[in-house]
């Protein structure tokens, strides 16, 4: 078997086991979702590092609902200096003025990804937001966490601070593949369970409030002909609330 199957196996295998074992918590946060859309509320999705990569899955995209807010802050992504987000992520006090400048509330809902789970800002993120009476659910590695000693000065990580917890199925350091005669791992993981868990969560809680009768505006893609003026309109419409726009 060549090293494309393997990967490919690997990926599969994740993915079932998320299907298998986290179904419980995955239609958990679907109907949590669909509460918050019904109450006009906003889902919310933050990470650090490639984490971040998850909350830029389900914002302004083809096939995504518009009332997300993806909160994005460029220190903890990786463009202005990737080593600069793996030490801020880890100081304590910086999730509370990332935070400080979106408004959740007790209708809103709050995404963390952290496939660690270990360090300060997903842990603040979580109890930030809980503060302000806003759900919050981790996405995370329990394995990893696991096996790992919590950063944070109380001792605890994500999942031990989270409202509902989503284990990624990534066994932990996330490379998944060995690559022969070598020491070296490669194959990360985590992106694709994240994307896969992010994307059918917001799409089960759409399902559920169309069959409500509830709308949800969801774009289209703008390379679709006539595509830019569906999403010039949803644009306008969300414009005033989600950030980035």
């Amino acid at each position: 078997m060549s090293l494309i199957e393997t990967y490919r196996d690997k990926v599969v295998g994740v993915l079932d086991r998320l299907v298998v074992e986290q179904r419980g918590a995955l239609e958990t946060a679907q109907a949590w979702v669909a509460e918050t859309l019904r109450a006009d509320g906003l889902v919310y999705a933050t990470g650090s590092g490639h984490s971040h990569l998850i909350a830029a899955e389900v914002f302004y995209r083809a096939g995504g609902i518009a009332p997300l807010q993806a909160i994005f802050d460029p220190p903890l992504m990786l463009h202005e200096g990737a080593q600069r987000s793996t030490q801020l992520e880890r100081i304590e006090g910086y999730a509370a003025s990332v935070l400080a400048a979106y408004h959740m509330g007790p209708k809103d809902i709050l995404f963390i990804i952290s496939n660690s789970g270990r360090n300060a800002f997903p842990v603040e993120a979580a109890l930030h937001a809980k503060s302000r009476g806003t759900r919050t659910v981790a996405i995370t590695s329990m394995d990893h966490a696991g096996k790992v000693a919590s950063r944070h000065s109380s001792g605890r990580s994500l999942h031990d601070v989270a409202d509902l917890v989503i284990d990624n199925a990534v066994a932990q350091g996330d490379a998944s593949l060995e690559i022969a005669g070598t020491d070296l791992r490669m194959g990360p993981v985590s992106t694709i369970a994240g994307a896969f868990i992010i994307n059918v969560i917001m799409a089960g809680a759409v399902e559920q409030l169309a069959a409500q009768g509830v709308a949800v505006d969801v774009y289209k893609s703008a390379n679709l002909d006539n595509g830019d003026s569906g999403a010039g309109a949803i644009v306008e419409r969300w414009r005033g609330r989600i950030k980035g726009l």
